[in-house]
């Protein structure tokens, strides 16, 4: 099942776009810069004040921090974080990867499932050592880091990799990549039938761009992914506080891939939302933040 993963996020990121969505408060803020070995890092920096705790939000597969929208960014704001919002590599003002070219992805899945190395331009650990550029670009010595979907995984690296950088950690609809995991569900594959043609996708694409997803990069953030593998034994080892959300009807990464994650750390609560896919809908945004923001103030009153 997984050679569907890459269509159905697409899918996704589509039904995301042509939900009620702004970014006219996130395009107000100045583009910051980090070096990133060698990578350019773009990202944003809101509600910014020196006594207000940080927080870093990583978006997922193919998303700009611009993918969060208006409506969410606002609504942490009220909770009194400062924000830093990240391009991943790949998208927004960050640096591409065109030149490295758009992998064969049912190839690359192959390969992967065979046990051989997968090709990709980067990993998620090199994702995750932007994330370290840009707080060391800030001056930021320790953050609290909510990452959706993938950036779930890259925040789960960064909790693993950097301990002493990491203050609570919330991972939101994301996985360690276990093989046992169930794939995506029979309603996935339904959605994924009904795609229409190249006119469609077209215009799908550009629906995803305006919305801060990068259709272009989601082979390569894929590859990443299938790079990296199962992180299973690496996510035993984060010992940050940590809160792991999930949604009930989440077709892509089932509930079961939330609930494996919480259990291989140390302390973690699992909640379940209740009617929530594989997206963040404005309905849930209060829910959401709040349960992030009372994980946070439990252990950094």
């Amino acid at each position: 099942m997984k050679h569907l993963l890459l269509s159905f996020l697409t899918l996704v990121a589509c039904s995301n776009a042509a939900a009620n969505y702004s970014r006219n408060y996130l395009d107000t803020a100045a583009a910051r810069s980090a070096d990133s070995n060698g990578t350019s890092i773009t990202y944003r920096v809101f509600n910014e004040g020196d006594t207000n705790p940080k927080l870093l939000l990583i978006m997922g597969l193919g998303g700009a921090g611009s993918a969060w929208g208006d409506a969410f960014i606002q609504n942490v704001e009220t909770q009194g974080f400062e924000i830093i919002v990240i391009d991943n590599r790949d998208t927004g003002g960050s640096d591409l990867f065109a030149d490295w070219g758009t992998p064969t992805v049912w190839w690359q899945i192959l390969k992967y499932e065979l046990g051989f190395s997968v090709d990709a331009p980067y990993t998620l650990e090199d994702m995750a050592g932007d994330s370290i550029a840009v707080l060391d670009a800030e001056g930021h010595e320790r953050v609290h880091v909510m990452g959706v979907s993938m950036g779930g995984m890259i925040a789960q690296v960064l909790a693993a990799n950097f301990p002493n950088r990491i203050k609570t950690l919330t991972s939101v609809m994301s996985t360690t990549f276990a093989p046992h995991l169930p794939p995506p569900s029979a309603a996935a594959e339904d959605n994924l039938r009904d795609l229409a043609g190249s006119d469609a996708e077209a215009s799908r694409n550009e629906l995803m761009r305006a919305r801060g997803f990068h259709p272009e990069s989601m082979e390569r953030h894929l590859m990443a992914i299938f790079k990296t593998g199962d992180r299973t034994e690496k996510v035993q080892t984060i010992k940050a506080p940590t809160l792991v959300l999930h949604g009930s009807r989440d077709p892509l990464l089932p509930p079961a891939h939330g609930v494996h994650t919480a259990e291989q750390i140390a302390g973690a609560r699992f909640v379940l939302i209740d009617g929530m896919g594989h997206n963040l809908p404005e309905v849930y945004h209060e829910q959401i933040v709040g349960l992030m923001t009372d994980h946070i103030v439990a252990y950094d009153p």
